[in-house]
């Protein structure tokens, strides 16, 4: 069972915080959005027109219960109650962007990152309570949240700052922090990319990114009665997800063959053919966060096509809008973050940008026929 999992804040915010005051952050008529047949953005279209499109993978419509199952003994309360929802079809990447796409998509725009950037005071304390001093410039450095592993076992794991690391010089291609590199690492995802930075490659590549229902949907792969993509037996973990093994967070044993991010395509798809639907790294969806969005839904009866909450809302975060993010991470493990489950959700603030989170990508047939028009 889980014991904890904090609901994820801003880690720069809470990493200044840190800095500041040496004390940890606390972790621990919103109407849904109902789509439909018409909207250019989420219907499938005419099926005849579909293509096969390189790196994608198409992904039928359809019908499903979003949420926790019932026999999820590790389901938080803000992936119940499961809801019906539907679908049109869309096209998926069948793996996370890539570092090697990444870079092609800077080196044709010249696109800077948020990480990369000089943290704006000015902005980041509308997010802050009110009467929190602004921080010594040197803590203002560009630079982002990385792990670090404990030299022995924490204090609890409600306190993710004993792992966590505000790193300056830590950017997209320094995902460690300033001495680490993504040379050899082409092939894995890119990470340190915060909301606006996915949005960019989105709008550059000619795409967008899923809402929640469609990446859970996707990660479902029509498995109506499973927990995990490939089943129920959480025991087969290591063979289909790149998660912690061992004791989180002082000692990884590497019995799924690695530590930190694996290259993409490392482990077997899911029953429509996309890899890394649970582990590697969290993966950014365009949906707000809301802790009483589920209820919503479920009350107003069957959705179709929800993009999410109008706004964001979080009682534990009050000051913070956040998006949902999917899948997981190489950090998950049973004792802390057993998000590798298809139904979990996390949360972080748009311009985070941490060590374990990416994105992948989707577009629709509708959307394929805008942009061959516009060319």
């Amino acid at each position: 069972m889980i014991s904890f999992q904090p609901k994820a804040q801003d880690f720069r915010i809470v990493s200044i915080l840190l800095f500041v005051s040496f004390a940890a952050s606390n972790c621990n008529d919103h109407e849904k959005y109902r789509g439909s047949k018409d909207d250019p953005e989420q219907s499938s279209g005419d099926q005849a027109a579909r293509e096969d499109i390189d790196g994608m993978v198409w992904i039928p419509g359809g019908r499903f219960s979003q949420g926790a199952l019932a026999i999820d003994t590790h389901a938080l309360d803000h992936e119940k109650p499961a809801h019906e929802v539907e679908v049109d079809g869309f096209y998926m990447d069948v793996h996370e962007v890539t570092n090697a796409q990444f870079s092609k998509f800077v080196e044709e725009t010249g696109y800077v990152t948020v990480a990369e950037r000089k943290v704006d005071w000015e902005e980041l304390k509308e997010q802050l309570p009110e009467g929190i001093p602004k921080p010594h410039d040197s803590v203002l450095k560009p630079g982002s949240m990385t792990f670090m592993k404990c030299h022995s076992t924490p204090l609890g794991l409600q306190d993710y700052s004993q792992w966590w690391n505000w790193t300056a010089g830590a950017n997209w291609k320094h995902p460690k922090g300033p001495d680490s590199t993504i040379l050899g690492l082409e092939n894995h995802p890119v990470v340190q990319v915060a909301y606006e930075d996915a949005l960019a490659y989105c709008k550059w590549a000619g795409r967008r990114l899923p809402t929640e229902a469609e990446w859970e949907y996707a990660a479902r792969g029509n498995q109506n009665d499973n927990v995990f993509f490939w089943g129920n037996e959480a025991s087969d973990l290591k063979n289909f997800a790149n998660t912690w093994e061992g004791e989180f967070p002082v000692r990884n044993t590497l019995e799924d063959g690695f530590e930190r991010s694996a290259p993409v395509r490392s482990y077997a798809p899911n029953a429509f053919g996309l890899y890394d639907m649970a582990g590697n790294v969290w993966e950014w969806t365009s949906d707000w966060y809301s802790t009483d969005y589920y209820q919503n839904l479920k009350e107003k009866g069957p959705a179709k096509n929800p993009k999410g909450p109008k706004t964001a809302f979080n009682p534990s975060t009050p000051n913070a809008k956040e998006k949902i993010i999917k899948g997981g991470s190489f950090l998950c493990h049973a004792s802390y973050c057993a998000s590798y489950r298809i139904s979990s959700r996390m949360a972080t603030t748009p311009d985070s940008s941490l060590e374990h989170l990416g994105f992948r990508t989707v577009t629709t047939v509708n959307m394929r026929k805008d942009k061959k028009q516009k060319n």
